[in-house]
Formats: C-alpha cells, structure tokens, sequence
C-alpha cells in the first residue's frame, strides 16, 4: 500500500478557495481577561473543493513550519515565524507565504489586543462554507465551530505578537 505525505505534495493556491478570517474577543480561562482572538479557514469553493481546499491549507501551514494540532507556537519565542501581525486602523492583518488577509475589528477585540500585546491565531484546514465573508455570523456558530474538537485538531495555533505601524 502507498501513501502520500503532505510533505511531497505542491501548494496549489487555486485550491484554496475564498479564505477568511474572522476576529473575536472572549474571556480566557487562565487569567479571566479578554483574549483576542483570529481564526483562519476555508470556505472549501476552490478549484477542487473542500478536500482540496483543506489539502492545500496543511500544505501551505506544514510547508511553512507550522505544527497542526499544537503546539501554540509563539512569535516572541520564534523570531522567524513566517507569519505576522499588523494591527492597524482597526483592522488586523495577516501576513504569510502566499497569504495577506485583511479584517476589521470589532473595538472589544482592538482593547483586547491593546492591552495584552498579541492576538491568538487558528489557521484549520476545516472547510466552513456556511460562513461566508460579509455575512454575520452568530456567536453560537462561531463558538460551535471554532471550539469543535475537529477544528483544534485541525488547526495551526500561534500566539502572534501585534505590531502596528506607529512602531
């Protein structure tokens, strides 16, 4: 029987379909303040769709060094993790290796990652097709999804220091 490894397959970008992010800010359970929160998927409508999708995301994340499952890697043990963090204009953007991703903020989030410095990032390979950029998603679903075992499992954790243009 063969196998392939995600290790010996190409990054196809057009199989990653329309990506989004979404940021939030909740209560952490460690020290009881306001995490912020961004959270990194696929709507799964690539060229190949959601498994293709999904494939091209652990290519994209393992191609890069980025652990699914865990462990959190943080930017401030890591000075080159290739993905970064601008907080600006109250917007967050990500950048990565064939990746820039722009959100707006909701101000809660933008108090949240004032005060503690960095924002925690998922990045899952789980397709979500229901949640569609530009339309409100509910604090149900959201909490479903991105508290759903599969989508740990399935995800890149990084605590990724904020960094703004004002230096």
């Amino acid at each position: 029987m063969t196998s392939t490894s995600s290790e010996n397959r190409t990054f196809r970008a057009a199989d990653l379909g329309t990506l989004t992010v979404v940021a939030w800010s909740g209560e952490h359970p460690e020290d009881e303040k306001d995490m912020p929160f961004l959270l990194a998927y696929s709507l799964g409508d690539g060229t190949g769709g959601p498994e293709a999708a999904s494939q091209a995301i652990e290519v994209l994340l393992r191609n890069n060094g980025l652990p699914i499952g865990g462990p959190v890697v943080e930017s401030s043990r890591n000075p080159g993790l290739p993905v970064t963090l601008l907080v600006e204009a109250g917007q967050a953007v990500l950048n990565m290796p064939y990746l820039n991703a722009k959100c707006v903020v909701p101000p809660q989030w933008l108090a949240a990652v004032g005060e503690r410095g960095h924002a925690y990032f998922m990045f899952t390979t789980r397709t979500w097709p229901e949640a569609k950029p530009g339309v409100p998603i509910a604090e149900e679903d959201l909490k479903a999804f991105a508290g759903n075992e599969e989508t740990m499992a399935r995800s890149t954790h990084c605590l990724l220091t904020a960094r703004s243009l004002r230096g």
